[in-house]
């Protein structure tokens, strides 16, 4: 018997990390192999690459859990509650990331793929994508970091409309409700997405990561915690290579070298 084609597909491509789903007959349906593989793909990742690049083969992104494997499990709960944790184990590796991921969305996002999409520093979507959390029509609570995502860019009381009514959101309300950072034309996305990936690649990707966790634990600090963050994050970046370069090449007119900065 011939061996089961990967899930997901890697390769370096510069300063990137491409890490792309790759069951586009399936809609990169979430499986164990799915999640398995991605999990992989992202711990894989060469220390010398400063960004990940993600993507999905096919017209859509990902449509969530592989519901027909639900229905053939002989134990509905075990099943689905282990699929959750594997995928938010791949959740987690997204979110905390060493360096800045960078994701491409189209077609389809739904359930978990939400949680992923949501884990991701930057965002860009295809004009016509769609993005329902699709739960409640199978009768199921959020799994995947999807109530995190939706509530985090949307309020608790737009979230809850969306996931209690079962609605979709375009790609123009995601991203007016800042739940992706970018639209682009559906023909234009692999090319915006690779060019912002190269583009965050050649920044100071340690900074970026320290914004990131700034940015993420805003909301949960008090102002007063949020400034001696800074002060000690700020401190920590002027002391770091990718800081002092960028001093240097600040005060010496020329752009800085952020990929050579050890």
């Amino acid at each position: 018997m011939a061996p089961e084609r990967p899930h997901v597909l890697t390769e370096t491509d510069g300063d990137l990390w491409r890490v792309t789903l790759d069951r586009p007959e399936t809609g990169n349906a979430l499986t164990p192999g799915l999640a398995a593989d991605l999990a992989a793909a992202l711990a894989a990742r060469p220390e010398q690459t400063r960004a990940v690049l993600l993507l999905a083969n096919g017209p859509r992104f990902c449509v969530g859990g592989d519901v027909r494997s639900f229905a053939e499990a002989a134990d509905p709960a075990a099943h689905v509650g282990q699929l959750a944790h594997d995928w938010h184990e791949v959740v987690r590796r997204v979110l905390y990331c060493p360096v800045p991921v960078v994701a491409g969305v189209q077609g389809a996002v739904a359930g978990a793929a939400i949680g992923l999409m949501g884990a991701c520093d930057i965002v860009i979507c295809g004009r016509t994508t769609k993005i329902r959390p699709a739960y409640g029509a199978l009768g199921f609570s959020p799994d995947g970091g999807t109530s995190w995502a939706l509530a985090r860019a949307l309020g608790a009381p737009r979230a809850l409309d969306l996931m209690l009514t079962n609605k979709a959101l375009t790609a123009a309300e995601a991203h007016l409700t800042g739940l992706v950072a970018r639209l682009v034309e559906d023909e234009d996305l692999l090319a915006a997405t690779e060019a912002t990936a190269h583009a965050v690649a050649a920044g100071p990707v340690r900074a970026m990561v320290r914004t990131r966790a700034l940015v993420r634990r805003a909301a949960t600090r008090s102002f007063e915690e949020q400034l001696d963050e800074e002060a000690r994050l700020i401190a920590e970046s002027a002391g770091d290579p990718e800081g002092r370069e960028g001093v240097r090449a600040f005060v010496e007119k020329r752009q800085p070298d952020f990929r050579n900065a050890r």
